[in-house]
């Protein structure tokens, strides 16, 4: 059932572009590719062969890809009913 100007399914639509735009950044941003560093971008340490091989183009050992992680916050996105909504009132 379509609302105002909406047309029927569009709110499935709108799901499936944010759910889109959110998994071509995530893509984006998970891209690896190229040589795997020998050793850390951030500390020094050796990164073994085995981490070399299982992921390719790495660049942080263990713990600092483990600390990069977990500093990692993840964008908020975007509300698009919550802004509309908020121009009804």
């Amino acid at each position: 059932m379509a609302g105002g100007w909406a047309t029927d399914g569009a709110v499935n639509e709108q799901i499936e572009v944010s759910t889109e735009e959110a998994l071509a950044r995530m893509r984006l941003r998970n891209r690896r590719g190229g040589e795997s560093l020998s050793e850390c971008a951030e500390c020094d340490e050796p990164i073994p062969e085995a981490r070399r091989r299982a992921v390719p183009g790495v660049t942080l050992c263990v713990a600092c890809q483990s600390e990069s992680d977990r500093r990692f916050v993840p964008g908020a996105g975007i509300n698009r009913r919550g802004s509309k909504d908020s121009q009804l009132r």
